[in-house]
């Protein structure tokens, strides 16, 4: 089945919106990528306009900002410590922006949409 981010069929109040057209393609979603903690992985999706995202299935490093020192760094990725999209996905090891991860420098807060962006940058709060 596929995945619309078209209007509801339903308003708030449980009343039914009346059908005024067909399904178009643009209002098609697509399935999450929740981004695992693993070796890298890159999947390159076609979007409009013959455009092209990144979406990271698995990445094991992140680009670490360093607010003290100004400065960015490569670091590898220990585990995911909090999520505050979803409490389950610190169980999985999933990454979305907001994430907190621990790394060789101390913990960091994920600042990209990893599934979006196909980059995992964070900047280090302690």
């Amino acid at each position: 089945m596929a995945l619309s981010q078209a209007r509801p069929r339903r308003k708030q109040t449980g009343a039914r919106y009346k059908d005024y057209r067909k399904k178009r393609q643009y209002e098609l979603g697509r399935e999450p990528s929740f981004t695992k903690l693993g070796k890298k992985r890159v999947q390159i999706i076609r979007t409009m306009g013959a455009n092209r995202k990144l979406r990271i299935l698995s990445a094991d490093t992140a680009n670490l900002f360093d607010p003290k020192s100004k400065s960015f760094k490569q670091i590898k990725i220990k585990t995911i410590t909090d999520n505050p999209a979803n409490r389950h996905f610190i169980r999985r090891n999933i990454m979305t922006k907001g994430s907190v991860i621990d790394t060789e420098l101390g913990k960091a807060r994920i600042t990209s949409r990893p599934g979006q962006d196909g980059v995992v940058n964070a900047v280090l709060i302690s």
